[in-house]
């Protein structure tokens, strides 16, 4: 993820920081049981999505201390 679209992501309301994680955790769960059936082509794929849906639980949470 670049640096500048980690500001924009930062700068999103917890609401829409909420849907994107809520799309991003389906992702992963979608990859991880298709991993299990087949190997994928690009299983780094999986490690960087985790990482994203990490970044994006921290800033949700962030959102929500500072009110």
């Amino acid at each position: 993820m670049k640096a500048k679209e980690k500001e924009v992501k930062k700068t999103l309301s917890a609401a829409e920081l909420k849907g994107e994680l809520h799309q991003a955790q389906d992702k992963l769960f979608k990859l991880k049981f298709k991993h299990q059936v087949t190997p994928l082509a690009n299983p780094l794929e999986l490690r960087t999505l985790r990482r994203h849906v990490a970044r994006l639980k921290t800033w949700v949470r962030e959102k929500q201390e500072t009110k």
